[in-house]
């Protein structure tokens, strides 16, 4: 059977971590390959509706995200997990706990996700609309030692799925 891996999108949100995983789910299943998408917004609807997003609620989230990630990969499967993952003792949590383990840090200033702003989520965090709002209320820990940077400031969409699809490559993930 086929090694699995789990690559784990981390930033603000509006840096492009869905979009990127998106695109890279169609690319992976058009080469043949068993990709599995884990995004944050969806998870929490279905799995974790039940927390807020205190940094403990959070880090619990982000336990169940790892424990489903884990059942997916162990089987083979390419599994792509876009979350904010703010904390770098969450990030430590998921190295220690996933076997193969690869940290994306999808990289874009705040400045320039606040001007995104697709879901209207800043503009109400800015007001005071919405607590624990990462990058606002709440810190984002810029990750220590990514495996793989992807600056959606300079890079386009189909540049950092590549570097995606070539790191996966160069470290035998897929052909």
């Amino acid at each position: 059977m086929k090694k699995g891996v789990v690559i784990w999108f981390t930033s603000f949100s509006g840096a492009g971590k869905t979009t990127i995983c998106g695109k890279l789910v169609a690319v992976l299943r058009k080469r043949g390959e068993q990709v599995e998408m884990l995004d944050g917004d969806l998870f929490r609807m279905n799995f974790s509706n039940d927390i807020g997003y205190s940094e403990s609620e959070r880090f619990k989230n982000i336990e169940r995200a790892v424990y489903v990630a884990k059942l997916l990969s162990k089987n083979g499967i390419v599994v792509l997990a876009s979350f904010f993952t703010p904390y770098q003792r969450m990030r430590d949590y998921c190295r220690k706990e996933l076997p193969d383990y690869v940290k994306v840090y999808v990289k874009c200033s705040l400045k320039e996700c606040i001007r995104r702003d697709v879901k209207g989520l800043y503009s109400k965090a800015l007001k005071g609309e919405i607590q624990h709002f990462t990058g606002i209320s709440d810190p984002f820990e810029e990750p220590v030692l990514p495996d793989l940077i992807l600056d959606t400031e300079k890079s386009q969409l189909d540049e950092n799925v590549e570097l995606v699809i070539n790191f996966l490559k160069q470290h035998k993930y897929t052909s």
